[in-house]
């Protein structure tokens, strides 16, 4: 049989192969890594030059050629014409155009697309993860300016989807605030895990070149070189750690957005939108449709299961560099960012200017019985009653009141009278007065004075607490950004110097 080498007379790159995968990498690459190549390219020309791989004269003419590429190839106007395979062999032939093949092919020692690729990457991601954070601390800032606001006005906390008791909006908002904090931790996790530089890993097992991957690591603003070079071009956890934090965040997000949805609905109606993030219906001129809640929710599912996927793609892969976690599925990921951002600052609007409407959640405390938790302890507390006969004196008292579709504190008296001597056999010490203030929803929130609970003293604890942490995660996101800051600082630096000495 005749080796089908010996008479392929095809010539690459294939019609279809070129539009269905060669010229959407291309695009992806310009539209998205043009910035991070172009830092890889300098970073690793300066450490060439300064472990003496390569000398001023060659290293200074290289820079010239990158700077000029720079100046004459708008990259936005590029349109693939397969002449070459991608992004990264247009610039080498550009630079081959100005310098001849033998010194531009010298920029390419010691380094290969694998680990160039998964530099640019960890570089997409880094700076779209400093925009995340960025965005989710200002949400976090305004989730506790909110519960500080809210601190002592009333709402009614459902289990169930039913009414259960009495709270504050400020304790509801402050356990979002602390649920989205240790999401917050996932992030940085994730960043730190993204922030390791496999630049110098070259294919797969370093080079025999005496490189310097840390002065490389360095100059692109990464914490370290991520050790392993194996790991460098097949570990993508960067990835995955990335889009699972993500996905946390955003299914955790959707949660108080739902009871938001909920809260907001004609029949609760103890949260108030204001005009300026509600939408009139076009044909019902009395409906106020506060719309941005459902635009929030339907967002972060959005962004979940954008997440989710990149999740699923990784799913299942070699442990090796792999096509599977390279430039389509990147920019597939980075739909997760865009939608992240609009939820995060969405949902950071409408919390600052959201409100309790206190006579609907008067009239729902009234309606549903829901601080008769306290009349039971307050017997075991004043009667000397185990929990058990109080409870049941209390919800006789409560079947009474909803059954007349009274009011606890005024109509739930006398069945309390009759309902305390059944059980006890005695009259009961409490007067009238004080059963109203007993199971009254000012007095069922200011006992629960315990670790956590929503009276003054442990809310303000929290909330001071809260404002700690966002103070520490502040300055520890202001560090990354500065590390970032001064390495393309001194990269630019060091480019500039190179460039003189040709």
């Amino acid at each position: 049989m005749t080796d089908p080498r010996l008479s392929d007379t095809s010539v690459f790159p294939d019609p279809v192969y070129k539009e269905t995968v060669l010229r959407p990498l291309f695009d992806s690459a310009k539209n998205h890594h043009v910035e991070a190549f172009r830092a890889i390219d300098r970073a690793h020309l300066v450490m060439l030059n300064e472990t003496g791989i390569l000398d001023a004269d060659q290293a200074g003419k290289i820079a010239g050629a990158l700077d000029s590429i720079d100046a004459e190839v708008d990259p936005t106007t590029l349109v693939y014409t397969g002449e070459v395979e991608d992004f990264f062999f247009l610039i080498e032939r550009e630079l081959k155009k100005r310098l001849g093949p033998d010194l531009a092919g010298r920029l390419h020692t010691a380094r290969s697309r694998n680990d160039i690729d998964h530099t640019l990457f960890k570089l997409g991601l880094k700076a779209r993860l400093d925009v995340l954070i960025d965005k989710a601390l200002a949400l976090h800032v305004a989730l506790i300016n909110a519960a500080e606001r809210e601190k002592a006005t009333l709402i009614v906390a459902y289990t169930h989807g039913q009414p259960a008791q009495p709270s504050t909006l400020g304790h509801y908002l402050s356990a979002v605030t602390e649920v989205l904090a240790r999401d917050i931790e996932r992030l940085f996790e994730a960043y730190r895990i993204v922030d390791l530089s496999p630049m110098g890993a070259a294919a797969i097992t370093t080079s025999g070149f005496a490189i310097d991957r840390a002065r490389v690591a360095e100059l692109l603003g990464f914490a370290a070189p991520l050790q392993n070079s194996y790991s460098c071009i097949a570990g993508v956890d960067y990835i995955t750690s990335t889009y699972g934090a993500m996905e946390l965040m955003f299914l955790h997000l959707g949660r108080p957005i739902q009871d938001l949805q909920f809260w907001t609905s004609f029949e609760v109606g103890q949260i108030y939108v204001p005009n300026a993030l509600v939408q009139i219906s076009s044909i019902m001129p009395q409906k106020r449709n506060p719309v941005p809640i459902e635009h929030l929710r339907h967002l972060a599912s959005q962004t979940f299961g954008r997440a989710r996927a990149m999740l699923d793609v990784m799913h299942n892969t070699p442990f090796t560099d792999m096509n599977d976690s390279e430039g389509e599925t990147q920019a597939m990921g980075y739909q997760a960012f865009d939608s992240a951002y609009r939820v995060l600052d969405l949902l950071a609007a409408l919390v600052a200017q959201i409100k309790v409407d206190p006579a609907k959640v008067a009239n729902n405390i009234r309606r549903s019985c829901i601080t008769i938790t306290e009349l039971a302890d307050s017997l075991v507390r004043r009667e000397g009653l185990s929990f058990r006969e109080g409870h049941e004196i209390a919800a006789s008292v409560a079947k009474a009141v909803v059954a007349a579709g009274g009011d606890l504190q005024t109509d739930g008296y006398a069945p309390f009278l009759a309902a305390f001597e059944h059980s006890t056999g005695r009259k009961t010490t409490i007067d009238q007065t004080l059963f109203a203030e007993l199971v009254s929803p000012e007095y069922f929130v200011s006992v629960r004075t315990r670790f956590g609970g929503p009276a003054p003293a442990p809310l303000d604890a929290a909330i001071a607490g809260y404002r700690d942490k966002a103070a520490d995660f502040s300055a520890r996101h202001s560090a990354l950004v500065q590390r970032a800051t001064d390495a393309a600082h001194t990269l630019k630096q060091r480019f500039e110097e190179l460039k003189e000495t040709a």
